[in-house]
């Protein structure tokens, strides 16, 4: 392979890896405060994406408005499920959540998938990016889609964003106490409960954020998540359940490598992050940024 091509790749895998890093971001964010796995992230992702595709086909609304309107929908949605049916099982084992959240995901997928077909009479659509990012751009040293530069600059912007508020302020300083010691942060007047289903709905409007952006790419499909959100897990458990840095570090890193590696041996591009995982697991049980479990 020559260093254009390896170049090409490397771009590629940074686009599969800020959809990555904004997925676990938000697994991260919600597992760090609920201390439960969302298995329907990836079906909220596909939700922002069928919603945009929704408000464009409905309201005529573009690109730009939908890139706000639909992950704030999405992050509302996640706020209902929060406090409708999650709050219910915090005190139950984790496996009612993996089972709900799983039920979740089938539900979505099976009401996006006949709203597609009884609304808009196809089973996936694509979705046009803005027209001031269609075409290439011409780095120098590669020449790459305009819109995807775009995908991987917000992404990473976004991931910075969530990273400072949670680790260097004071809202994510609640955040934290709350996570850590609810009881006494309730002490302190601290309204624990409002919290969590604000983080929840954050999270998952980080998925729906992830949808939109990759709608433009990958077409909007009812099950464009399922897979996705399989990669996106074993990334969280690289970084550290929980850990936001590692979320955003491992999200981009396992993007490019895997990217790399099905150029340079292809039958490993769908097994190369879970042998990632499975040594990282070996090695570091906590993740590459995460804490040891008595260090917390």
């Amino acid at each position: 392979m020559n260093a254009q091509l390896l170049l090409i790749q490397v771009f590629n895998g940074l686009v599969n890896g800020a959809f990555y890093a904004l997925l676990s971001l938000g697994l991260a964010v919600i597992f760090g405060m609920l201390r439960i796995v969302n298995f329907a992230h990836g079906a909220l992702y596909m939700l922002g994406a069928f919603g945009a595709f929704a408000l464009s086909e409905t309201l005529g609304l573009g690109f730009w408005p939908s890139l706000i309107v639909s992950p704030l929908i999405v992050g509302l949605i996640g706020v209902i499920l929060e406090r409708v049916l999650l709050r219910r099982l915090y005190g139950l084992d984790h496996s009612y959540n993996l089972l709900l959240t799983f039920g979740l995901t089938l539900l979505i997928q099976d009401l996006v998938k006949q709203v597609m077909l009884s609304q808009f009479a196809v089973s996936s659509a694509p979705y046009t990016p803005p027209e001031m990012l269609t075409g290439v751009v011409n780095l120098g040293f590669v020449v790459f889609p305009k819109y995807r530069l775009f995908v991987i600059a917000l992404s990473l912007a976004v991931c910075l964003v969530t990273w400072y508020v949670i680790e260097r302020t004071r809202v994510g300083a609640v955040v934290r106490a709350a996570t850590e010691n609810p009881t006494v942060t309730r002490s302190f007047g601290i309204n624990v409960s409002a919290w969590v289903t604000a983080v929840f709905g954050v999270g998952v409007a980080l998925a729906g954020l992830a949808g939109v952006l990759a709608a433009p790419i990958y077409s909007v499909d009812p099950y464009m998540g399922a897979e996705l959100i399989i990669t996106t897990f074993a990334v969280v458990v690289i970084g550290g359940m929980g850990s936001i840095l590692g979320s955003v570090v491992v999200g981009f890193a396992v993007g490019v490598l895997t990217a790399v590696g099905a150029a340079l041996y292809p039958p490993i591009s769908n097994t190369l992050v879970f042998i990632l995982m499975a040594l990282v697991l070996l090695f570091r049980p906590s993740g590459l940024f995460g804490l040891p479990e008595g260090a917390r």
